[in-house]
This record gives C-alpha cells, structure tokens and sequence, in this order.
C-alpha cells in the first residue's frame, strides 16, 4: 500500500532535524535563509534505497563545515580528511533522524547506503529537484538541504497519478 506525505510536512521534518542536529552535534545554530553565499563547496548525498524513492543532498560551504568539524572535535583546526569525515558521519546521523521521522510520520520503514562525499557541488544522476531548504549559520555561510525524486522520464520513477503534486510517496 502506498502511503504519501505532505511536501509541507517532509519539509518541517527535514528542518527540524537539521537545526537539532547541526546545533547538538557541532555547536551551530542554522537559521533558513534565501540562499547560500559560497562558491568553495561541498557536497554530500545519500540515497534511500528502501521504503521511498528519495534522495538527499547536503551542499555547504566548506568553512561552514570546517566550523562544524572543529566544534564538533573541540579543535581549532582540523584537516581537510577529517572535515569529510565529519561530514559524513553528520549527514549520516542527520538522515537516521529524517528516517526516524518519516516512520513515526507513515508507519514506512526506510533504509539509506553510506553517505558519499563530494568537493564542489554534486547532482545525482536520474534525479530532480523537489525543493531546496536554504541556511545560513549567521556569518556569511550556508548549506541548503536538496529533496530529490526520481526523473519523470526515468525507469521507476514517479508518473501522473502515482504522486500527488506537493507530496513524496514511498514505495
């Protein structure tokens, strides 16, 4: 049976979870904002690959994730290994926090690979843009939260009737 969640509400859970988690894991309070100031980035991306036919992507600046990693290490400096590191390991947690959400939210359990990383901005293949949620950490740096869905002209992804505009179905 195919249950489907309101974008508004995928949206409040998702923000939620990233402000709890970026302030208990690395010290930082995000506010949302209209758009990430940064050109040196980076990206990290998990897809899940049971229960919804979603993905995430977490692009930041990279002294954004650098703060994040020292507060985090308590550490004045950390090298760039383990700024990716520490990325990985956040997004990693952030998204059990989603999936968590998501099964309180529709009763589907939801399972996620590793999280990969990337320098400079990455887009996953067969994917599309649902919405982007925009931070800034209040001193000129940013990150924004990418929900992807599957291509409409892509094998398996969502077509007319099986997705209700403003909502994430799961399979």
């Amino acid at each position: 049976m195919n249950t489907a969640m309101e974008q508004e509400e995928l949206e409040r859970i998702l923000d939620q979870a990233v402000q709890d988690v970026t302030e208990r894991t690395a010290g930082v309070q995000l506010h949302q904002g209209d758009q990430m100031s940064g050109e040196d980035i980076c990206t990290v991306q998990i897809t899940f690959d049971r229960g919804f036919r979603t993905s995430l992507t977490l692009c930041a600046d990279t002294g954004l994730l650098y703060r994040m990693a020292c507060n985090s290490f308590h550490e004045e400096s950390v090298s760039p290994e383990d700024v990716e590191e520490f990325s990985k390991e956040y997004f990693n947690v952030l998204c059990g926090r989603i999936a968590g959400a998501m099964f309180r939210a529709t009763q589907v359990p939801a399972h996620f690979g590793p999280p990969e990383f990337y320098h400079g901005r990455y887009e996953p293949e067969g994917r599309e843009i649902q919405f982007v949620l925009t931070y800034s950490d209040g001193c000129h740096r940013g990150a924004q939260l990418i929900h992807h869905v599957p291509r409409s002209d892509e094998e398996g992804a969502v077509q007319a009737g099986d997705l209700r505009e403003g909502s994430v179905q799961n399979e």
